[in-house]
């Protein structure tokens, strides 16, 4: 059989244009990143360019490669709304590696800033802040030496994230080889104000006071064997017994041989899940927190909301299409990424709404031509009627 012909790329798979324009002054500051060796004053592609090139990519189906994507640098429209030329499939495969990533990490922290929360009421009120923490290994290729996991037969990026759990989007992400340090990667992106919820995987006193003197608060959970001393047992609440809290209890958390040094008291509060473990006794979750203020329900609740970020890991990697890697060198798996996670939060802006499969479908449907502005619009105005009616 003849070989299938690749999709030629016209003017007509590409629409919506108008929404990269307005990513131009957040894409301002990038245009001289990676020119310091360029002497020759030559240059046709920048890293203004070549961020709205990837992020057309993962908004239109019909850009599938890296030499779509050089097709799509040939049009006339695609050049007069993202400022770029036509370039070659050498210099696009060469951005990836001249094109420092970290400075698209203060764009994803911008934008998240912007976003509105998704979620009022009561509980973004009192757990205010409120970000999901978790890891996620993302396939690599054979040949990418630099992601070595486990051992020479296996290969995996590691996306270490912060999620916005009220406002639905990303907020601050790293990219590793697969064995990549999951504390030392929180440690290192501390913020204050902030309420993190996190794993067992997490569970480090040290950690867990470093947390606090960034002006942040925890919920984490701990092992089931975990040291402290009780100081006082807290009664329940109806809301923490309907919530499956069996204690609440104010502890001194760890011993003299755990290396632990906290400056204070913290909590630890014991849930019920429903479960039984392998040995067929009931299943509980110790959850330590300094939040020494909040009904034990809320904790409970906080922790519960761990799994949004578990949910966004999902859209990430079977519906926005970061299966496909555009290079396999560090550097430019790290720009694809943050990049996805960029349009994930432009999503979350354009439509209000939560990122969805239905919702994308529309977006990348406009984006090539087969829907209109009006359709796109009726589209969201259903969904956000929906939304009203949930509420």
């Amino acid at each position: 059989m003849a070989p299938k012909a690749k999709p030629v790329v016209t003017a007509k798979n590409i629409r919506g244009l108008k929404y990269f324009q307005q990513l131009q002054p957040l894409f301002a500051h990038l245009h001289r990143v990676g020119t310091d060796s360029d002497r020759s004053g030559n240059r046709q592609l920048f890293f203004d360019q070549y961020a709205a090139l990837i992020l057309l990519f993962f908004f239109n189906p019909s850009l599938g490669s890296l030499r779509a994507l050089q097709q799509a640098s040939g049009l006339d429209k695609v050049q007069k709304k993202l400022g770029c030329r036509r370039t070659s499939l050498g210099s696009l495969s060469a951005a990836a590696r001249d094109f420092d990533a970290e400075p698209l990490q203060a764009i994803v922290g911008e934008l998240a800033q912007q976003a509105l929360p998704l979620t009022a009421g009561k509980d973004a009120e009192l757990l205010r802040g409120l970000t999901a923490v978790d890891g996620s290994l993302l396939p690599a290729l054979p040949k990418m030496a630099w992601a070595l996991w486990v051992d020479e037969t296996h290969r995996a990026a590691k996306l270490h994230l912060h999620f916005d759990v009220f406002k639905g989007v990303p907020c601050h992400a790293t990219v590793t080889e697969g064995n990549g340090n999951e504390k030392k990667e929180l440690r290192a992106a501390l913020q204050a104000g902030r309420l993190y919820v996190i794993d067992r995987g997490y569970a480090e006193y040290r950690l867990f006071q470093d947390i606090i003197d960034a002006q942040s608060s925890f919920i984490g959970r701990i092992r089931d064997n975990a040291v402290y001393k009780i100081s006082e047992e807290r009664p329940l609440t109806d809301d923490a017994r309907r919530a499956g809290v069996v204690h609440d209890r104010v502890v001194d958390l760890g011993c003299e041989t755990s290396g632990a040094v906290f400056k204070q008291p913290l909590r630890i509060v014991e849930v019920a899940t429903g479960k039984n473990d392998s040995q067929g006794r009931p299943e509980l979750l110790l959850l330590a927190s300094n939040c020494l203020e909040l009904d034990a329900a809320w904790i409970a609740l906080g922790y519960k909301y761990r799994w949004t970020v578990e949910l966004f890991f999902r859209w990430f990697k079977c519906i926005l299409g970061c299966q496909h890697l555009l290079s396999t060198c560090q550097n430019g798996v790290a720009i694809q990424v943050y990049m996805a996670l960029i349009a994930s939060v432009l999503i979350v802006k354009w439509t209000g709404q939560k990122p969805s499969r239905r919702t994308f479908e529309m977006l990348c449907l406009y984006f090539q031509g087969w829907a209109s502005e009006q359709e796109l619009t009726a589209h969201l105005r259903n969904l956000a009627e929906k939304n009203k009616k949930k509420l």
